[in-house]
This record gives structure tokens, C-alpha cells and sequence, in this order.
């Protein structure tokens, strides 16, 4: 068994795995972000926390769980 067929045993597509890597972007940004804004900026207290829970709570999620609709035809 390689490791495309494992992957595909657990339901995981390449569209999970881009999500993942968005979700994984998304984060870095957010990080990022929290690290350039002082320690009252806007930046720091509003924007990347909000970038942080978008990554955190939507796009990570939504990477594990999301399948590819089949066809019933």
C-alpha cells in the first residue's frame, strides 16, 4: 500500500489537502500579523485574532471534513 492509496482509505483528496495547506497559510498570516503590530494595535488585538479564528475554526475544519459530491449517474 503507498502512501496515495493510505490517504485515500482515510477519504482524503487532493481538495483536503489544499485546504489544509490554506488553512496552514492562513495561520502563518495571522501569526505573523500579531508579531508585526505593537502590543495595542489594532493589528495586533483585532485583525489577526480574527485571521487566527478563520484558519483555527473554518478552513481547518472544513479541510478534514469536506467530500467531493459523487455523481448518481
Amino acid at each position: 500500500m503507498n502512501t496515495n492509496q493510505f490517504f485515500e482509505t482515510l477519504g482524503l483528496t487532493k481538495i483536503n489537502f489544499q485546504l489544509f495547506l490554506l488553512s496552514l497559510g492562513v495561520i502563518i498570516v495571522g501569526y505573523v500579523l500579531m508579531a508585526l503590530g505593537k502590543t495595542y494595535d489594532v493589528l495586533s488585538l483585532y485583525i489577526s485574532p480574527i485571521i487566527l479564528t478563520i484558519g483555527y475554526v473554518v478552513i481547518l475544519p472544513l479541510s478534514l471534513l469536506y467530500k467531493e459530491k459523487k455523481n448518481k449517474d
